[in-house]
């Protein structure tokens, strides 16, 4: 699999991550090790996770995997902090939280470092600088190599970024922004994509396969065993069920069907080969799944593919986000 520079760094990562939202819950140990033998044997390097996955199994099950089934060297581990189960404060950024949970995922994780640490979300009840701080903290202690942020609006990365760059060599430089996008969403294009661009953060995708509605799974009818079907799961699909997601979803299958490829093939094409993006995360079920997600390897969408994809999904930029002189 071909690696990437993430951001303006010397850290080079697998240009498709594995994602392990649903380990220790919904994924069990046999089939967390069957996905990573597999993402691993296809060259991909990149695992990302958090502590709040699973409440804290996915670490866990990932720090055991590694231990077993992959040279802890050969792999790219990436978690977060600042997620908190307090339904009065979803988010916490104060340096004491971020430590001490980096302390408890190297401990569930089995390793003295990750090799990128993320900030979960902005948390507006700490100053962004007490927040960074811990990263810097982090990463000069040896216990996170790089540091990156994720949920950032654009003037939060903006903020944030800046304020890193101004001390060079004493604070650490943002390496990663990790974001939802996909063709059923493109809202980062607006501010996020530019402010990363600008400034050398490299976009890790979440979510790129549109939570799974770009495979086409949900075209005529919710799979039984498909997330959409699943009371937990179904409110996070909704959303691109409606009549414009299904008419770029139509997009995918029509532009598949002329290239012999899947639908999740061509999704998750699209996302990975746009501007500022270096590895979309990919979340799966099964060994199976992820199979056919890695296929995408061998795939690049032709010219005019690309260009009907990005009309029939692009998302309306009015000012002041697109070139006010020109209104």
């Amino acid at each position: 699999m071909e690696q990437r520079h993430l951001g303006r760094t010397g850290l080079r990562v697998s240009r498709i991550g594995l994602g392990t939202l649903t380990w220790g819950r919904d994924t069990d140990e046999h089939d967390a090790a069957d996905q990573l033998k597999v993402f691993w044997e296809a060259g991909g390097t990149l695992v990302d996770t958090a502590d709040v996955y699973g409440g804290g199994d996915a670490e866990y099950l990932l720090g055991q995997l590694v231990e077993r089934l992959v040279p802890r060297g050969e792999l790219v581990i990436a978690t977060k902090a600042g997620s908190v189960p307090d339904p009065d404060r979803r988010f916490d950024g104060s340096r004491g939280h971020l430590l001490a949970a980096l302390d408890a995922s190297l401990a569930r994780l089995g390793t003295d470092y990750v090799d990128l640490w993320q900030v979960h979300a902005f948390d507006p009840d700490t100053p962004l600088d007490e927040t960074l701080q811990a990263l810097d903290i982090a990463v000069s202690s040896g216990r996170a190599r790089y540091a990156g942020v994720s949920n950032f609006c654009g003037w939060q990365l903006a903020k944030a970024a800046t304020w890193q760059l101004a001390a060079p060599g004493v604070r650490t430089r943002l390496a990663s922004t990790q974001m939802e996008y996909s063709l059923l969403q493109r809202g980062v294009e607006r501010e996020v994509l530019p402010a990363a661009l600008d400034l050398g953060v490299g976009l890790l995708p979440s979510s790129p396969l549109g939570r799974g509605v770009l495979t086409g799974k949900y075209r005529t009818a919710t799979p039984s065993d498909s997330r959409g079907a699943s009371e937990q799961m179904a409110p996070f699909v909704e959303p691109y069920l409606d009549e414009a997601a299904s008419g770029i979803v139509d997009a995918v299958v029509t532009a598949a069907d002329g290239l012999a490829a899947t639908p999740l093939e061509v999704a998750l094409a699209w996302v990975r080969d746009r501007p500022g993006v270096v590895a979309p995360i990919v979340g799966a079920r099964n060994a199976q799944q992820l199979m056919a997600a890695l296929s995408v390897e061998a795939l690049s969408l032709p010219d005019e593919i690309r260009r009907a994809l990005d009309d029939v999904s692009a998302p309306v930029h009015r000012y002041p986000d697109q070139d006010w002189s020109t209104l």
